[in-house]
């Protein structure tokens, strides 16, 4: 799955209960050795360092540095300063403001807001493959999370475009980069409970409601393991002809149209 020894960045870490973090504890599972980045000292220490599920000593045997994907400077200073190759990369980055760009009506006025939104969600992921790459000497792997873009859910509004665009993003990447052999890929998660789920309008219902097109009932209080696994198996060797793509991992809710019969629920 994950080569032991290997280096790993995780990008977008908040808490103990984020993707991100289960993800980064996967790959370690494996013996690899993770970075993981935080937007700033100030919301590691609003976000993670008040995570009740953690030691202290848990907290300092991770290797946390900090990182703006707005500023292409720190992400340069980010990759410059790691020690020798990475072998994979993930992007568990998103924003959009949930008072101008979320919630009840789509149209909004707040244009420096959809920006900010759009590259935080999606251009970011350009930026840091593109300072990543050549720390990539071996050839490597990146990986982002989205989350069903082809479809419309209410209140999801611009952060839906967000991931399209993301989407998008990673097809360019991967055409770009495959002569450096480098993978590109994301993860199409279904709705995961996590601290920056709690401020999207309407997400808790949408995550309650899953489990009615979902035949493998996906549970959002659960699902952070099933995506860190599909993070890691495209991170690692057996998906090496693999890039461009989206994979799916959202209990088969993709695939079905409407709900479930009561004939079809376990």
């Amino acid at each position: 799955m994950i080569e032991s020894g290997k280096t790993y960045v995780v990008m977008g870490l908040l808490d103990a209960d984020s993707i991100a973090f289960a993800i980064g504890k996967t790959l370690e599972s494996f013996g690899a050795k993770v970075i993981f980045t935080v937007q700033s000292e100030r919301m590691k220490k609003i976000f993670f360092d008040r995570s009740k599920s953690l030691t202290e000593a848990d907290r300092s045997s991770l290797d946390i540095r900090f990182c703006d994907v707005t500023d292409d400077q720190e992400v340069k200073t980010l990759f410059d300063g790691i020690d020798g190759a990475i072998s994979g990369l993930v992007h568990s980055i998103a924003y959009s403001n949930p008072k101008t760009c979320l919630g009840e009506e789509f149209h909004t006025d707040a244009y420096d807001d959809l920006m900010k939104g759009f590259q935080i969600s999606a251009v970011s992921l350009a930026t840091v493959t593109r300072y990543a790459q050549p720390k990539m000497t071996e050839g490597g792997s990146v990986v982002t999370l989205t989350f069903a873009s082809e479809r419309a859910f209410a209140f999801y509004n611009w952060m839906g475009v967000n991931k399209a665009a993301l989407e998008a993003v990673v097809r360019g990447l991967a055409r770009r980069h495959g002569k450096d052999n480098v993978r590109v890929n994301a993860v199409s998660a279904g709705p995961v409970f996590t601290i920056a789920a709690k401020h999207i309008p309407g997400f808790e219902e949408l995550g309650n409601t899953w489990a009615k097109s979902s035949p493998l009932s996906w549970d959002p209080k659960k699902a952070q393991g099933e995506v860190a696994g599909a993070v890691a198996f495209l991170l690692g060797p057996y998906s090496k002809q693999i890039t461009g793509q989206t994979l799916y991992v959202d209990g088969g809710a993709s695939i079905i149209g409407g709900e479930l019969l009561p004939h079809e629920v376990n």
